[in-house]
């Protein structure tokens, strides 16, 4: 099924436990003012980390989405092949999301709405955090980038001089935003070297 042309682009968001809660928090940001329809997800982990790193409780994470699914609903509309959907973001996806998704391990809504994106042949765009990478982590991300994921760790650039970490993160997002194709996010500032 595709989706119609005057509808909004839809993309699933997952959140899950790994360290950078503010990248899922600002992606549901900037997706909303750019008037993309998002459906979210988040593990109970996830939720912690977003209470413990930006003092965010549930109730105000989920405001930020349009549609909201608890993780254990394997039978919400995003774990469906037939549901319109552009893409799906994990920001941020911990190690362990990862080895489920790369092994097709769909036990919860998360990982089947990524295993369904990647069957659907739709854009799947995981930003990992972990430091350093074991050799099964490494696998894990090649596994999913053969699938046709895209793995994305959530590095920093530093040519655009950022002044804040809000800008570190808001370019980011930016990129992200770019490879779901869903609208082209801000363009990112270069002042050269």
């Amino acid at each position: 099924m595709t989706v119609e042309s005057s509808a909004p682009p839809r993309v699933a968001v997952g959140i899950t436990g790994a360290s950078g809660a503010v990248y899922g928090v600002r992606l549901l940001e900037r997706l909303r003012e750019l008037q993309v329809y998002t459906h979210l997800v988040v593990t109970s982990a996830g939720v912690l980390n977003v209470h413990h790193e930006l003092g965010l409780d549930r109730g105000a994470l989920e405001q930020l989405a349009d549609e909201v699914h608890a993780l254990g609903d394997v039978g919400a509309c995003i774990a469906s092949g037939s549901h319109p959907t552009t893409a799906m973001v994990v920001a941020p996806c911990s190690m362990k999301t990862l080895a489920a998704i790369a092994h097709g391990f769909g036990d919860n809504l998360l990982t089947r709405a990524a295993d369904v994106t990647l069957k659907e042949r739709r854009r799947l765009v995981l930003m990992v955090r972990e430091t350093p990478f074991n050799l099964a982590h490494l696998r894990n991300m090649t596994a999913v980038t053969e699938m046709g994921g895209i793995v994305f760790p959530p590095l920093p650039a530093f040519y655009h001089r950022p002044q804040s970490i809000a800008e570190l993160v808001d370019d980011t997002v930016e990129r992200v935003i770019e490879l779901t194709g869903v609208g082209r996010g801000q363009p990112r500032r270069w002042t050269g070297l």
